[in-house]
């Protein structure tokens, strides 16, 4: 059986400034990766994930496509790395005092990565709301 990573993000800021953080090439090199992300339906592109040494990790690169864009409310892209195929949709919306944000990435059937996925995303999202904190302050 295939296993899903849920969050659900509760955020100030507006939905469009989220939006942003989730779209633009800079902000999302800050939170997440390196990249060439367009929004676009079926561009392909890819994050760099950088080596870490200390972890032994020597660093991968993620072939990602646009499957659904849907400004300023739904995104969705396949995330492939080496054996691992799933897919990453984020959903936003508004609260009217703000963002809540529905992140899964689904299609897990890898425990290690299954595992290390839940611990980066963590991570990262920490990242993104330290991200939309400075950009809107």
């Amino acid at each position: 059986m295939k296993k899903s990573i849920k969050r659900e993000l509760m955020v100030p800021q507006s939905r469009d400034e989220v939006w942003r953080a989730l779209t633009d090439r800079a902000a999302l090199a800050e939170w997440m990766f390196p990249n060439d992300f367009e929004t676009r339906v079926g561009h392909r592109f890819t994050f760099q994930v950088p080596p870490n040494p200390q972890a032994k990790f020597d660093g991968l690169v993620v072939h990602c496509e646009i499957l659904k864009c849907v400004p300023p409310k739904e995104l969705s892209f396949s995330w492939i790395a080496g054996e691992i195929d799933t897919r990453v949709d984020y959903r936003l919306e508004d609260t009217g005092s703000g963002t809540r944000i529905f992140f899964e990435q689904s299609g897990f059937d890898h425990e290690h990565a299954y595992q290390g996925a839940g611990y980066g995303w963590t991570l990262m999202h920490g990242k993104l709301t330290a991200l939309l904190s400075r950009v809107s302050a």
